[in-house]
Parts: C-alpha cells; sequence; structure tokens
C-alpha cells in the first residue's frame, strides 16, 4: 500500500466548500501513479513502449465530505495483476481525524495507443507483481 497527502484546493470544492464528487477520481489516479512509481514502473518508459492503460471499470462509495484546506490521506493497494489488466483499491481519509472519506476501486486494461489490448512485458509484470503478494488489501 502507498499513501499520497493532499491539501484540499479551493477549485476542487463547490460553492459550499465541499469537494466535488469527480476529484476524488483525480486522487485515484494521483495515488496510483505514485504506486506504479515507487515499484519502478514509470509512466513516461510505458508510453515510450506504445503501452497505455485506460480505465475499464471504475466504483467510489462516497462516505463523508472533505472540505476546503482539509489535509487527505489517499491509500492504494493494487489488488490483482495479470499481463493485460490490473485493479487497485482506494481509501481516502481526513487526516487529522481519521475518517474515512471515500473507497473506491480502478480496474485498467494494458493497450497499446490504438486501443488494442496487449499482454504486458515481463520486465512491467514481474515489478507489479512481486509487491502484490505482500499487499494490504481491504
Amino acid at each position: 500500500m502507498i499513501t499520497v497527502r493532499e491539501k484540499v484546493r479551493f477549485v476542487e470544492t463547490d460553492m459550499m466548500g465541499v469537494v466535488h464528487h469527480s476529484n476524488y477520481f483525480r486522487w485515484f489516479e494521483m495515488a496510483r501513479v505514485e504506486y506504479l512509481r515507487q515499484v519502478g514502473v514509470l509512466l513516461n518508459d510505458l508510453m515510450a513502449e506504445d503501452i497505455v492503460f485506460p480505465i475499464t471499470d471504475v466504483d467510489c462509495k462516497y462516505r463523508m465530505s472533505a472540505k476546503f484546506d482539509d489535509y487527505i490521506l489517499i491509500e492504494a493497494v493494487l489488488t490483482e495483476v495479470s499481463k493485460v489488466k490490473m485493479v487497485f483499491t482506494y481509501r481516502v481519509l481526513r487526516e487529522h481525524d481519521g475518517v474515512l472519506l471515500a473507497t473506491g476501486r480502478t480496474q485498467n486494461a494494458f493497450t497499446n495507443k490504438q486501443g488494442k489490448i496487449i499482454r504486458l512485458p515481463d520486465n512491467y509484470f514481474s515489478k507489479l507483481s512481486s509487491p502484490l503478494s505482500n499487499a494490504n488489501c481491504y
């Protein structure tokens, strides 16, 4: 699991100072990219090899509202990986009191830039699959 710390920006809120629901998907992506970086899979390297990974399924359950100036923690866990897809789960918590704000899940397929499903090369798959055995799934 990795954790990303962020501060809620005013631009991410509505007129009530509450985070707009679409921002949770951005936060999931930030945590997913950081997870990949920490296991040694860099997006620029993947794209240079014509590998992208569009979202094929996404889910978010909102529990409580994040508000302007809150510090939040976005946790990401890689819960499933194969040579054609990866699945992450997420938790978003308010830092100061640990309140669970949202949970989520994304599924990505590995494709080339033209959208054709491909098999992830071994050098990337081994980096992704080795930490999976140690993951704390929720």
